[in-house]
């Protein structure tokens, strides 16, 4: 039987995290001959108040109660990244010793800040909600930020993209520890899409501007208001008056990609944001972004958002006639 903590943190935390972690692990426990996981929900104190006091959660123990365990399991935590580590700054040591100990370690969306600032994914890969990607690149350098996969492993650490994207991490874990017709069966009984290894075409891209190059931020301007024209890095160095050379390493040291990766990528967005409207064709889209090749277009919009973009209009229009 395998020992879980599910870590109840001080400060504010997904009470959804830690609720359908717990019923999924019951769910394969009821359904297997014998149960495989001791589940624990454990913390720093016995009861935590979140969301104003609207919801409490009671943990079974405390973490000084538990010497040894399987598997560390912690929610999204929200708030400032210095915040959290005060907060919490008890349970580090614990979760260091757990580690050391042969334990995995598990992280839900944003919580990947709280193992980021223990500096234990230093060298390592990890997911975390998209849209705090780039603060988490600035914050832990050093971490190899993989933000357009659902879930990452790397050393017995797992990590899970943003949101509803910790089910899929969950599932993955009971296929690791029970076998893949447990974990299909649970994906079916809560409606999971199985093997979804993307977070690509949830992302918005709304440009990398945290930084204080003013000339890159003028770059980036210029992109976002002529994306429709047909711009080449030597007409934006002219057009900013810089050097191409040196130009090129501070746009990518400031924003993470190249100027022709930042162009696609500009491009991209608008024609995802058309698409999602539903009403113009994809090849009045493509045209309308600056895109002249069909095939080129659809390869690029498939390696950025992980889907043709036939398929990503068909999914956005399904949307919108449901609702």
């Amino acid at each position: 039987m395998k020992h879980v903590s599910l870590i109840v943190p001080n400060g504010e935390f997904s009470i959804t995290n830690l609720d359908l972690t717990r019923q999924l692990f019951t769910w394969v426990n009821d359904n297997l001959p014998d149960p495989l996981f001791d589940l624990k929900i454990v913390g720093l104190s016995s009861e935590a108040h979140i969301v104003g006091g609207l919801y409490t959660v009671k943990t079974d123990c405390l973490i000084d109660a538990i010497d040894h365990t399987d598997v560390v399991i912690i929610p999204a935590m929200f708030g400032g990244p210095q915040e959290l580590m005060e907060q919490n700054a008890a349970l580090v040591p614990w979760v260091e010793k757990q580690y050391q100990n042969g334990a995995d370690l598990v992280s839900m969306c944003v919580g990947a800040f709280f193992l980021g600032g223990m500096g234990i994914l230093n060298g390592k890969r990890c997911s975390t909600h998209w849209g705090a990607a780039e603060d988490f690149r600035k914050l832990f350098p050093e971490v190899i930020v993989e933000d357009e996969r659902i879930v990452s492993e790397s050393h017995r650490i797992y990590t899970s993209g943003g949101a509803l994207a910790f089910t899929n991490l969950l599932i993955y874990l009971i296929e690791r520890y029970a076998g893949r017709e447990v974990a299909i069966a649970a994906a079916k009984a809560y409606m999971i899409d199985v093997d979804r290894t993307s977070q690509s075409p949830f992302m918005m891209f709304s440009g990398q501007k945290s930084h204080e190059d003013k000339e890159v931020l003028k770059a980036q301007e210029y992109i976002e208001t002529h994306f429709k024209d047909k711009i080449s890095v030597e007409d934006l160095c002219d057009e900013i008056g810089v050097g191409r050379r040196t130009f090129e390493r501070r746009f990518k040291s400031s924003t993470t990609n190249t100027i022709f990766e930042y162009i696609q990528r500009v491009k991209i967005e608008a024609a995802k944001t058309e698409l999602e409207k539903g009403v113009k064709t994809v090849s009045q889209v493509m045209f309308e972004v600056g895109y002249n090749d069909k095939k080129a277009f659809r390869e690029i919009f498939k390696r950025i958002t992980g889907m043709t973009p036939v398929a990503y209009k068909e999914r956005y229009t399904r949307m919108q006639q449901v609702a």
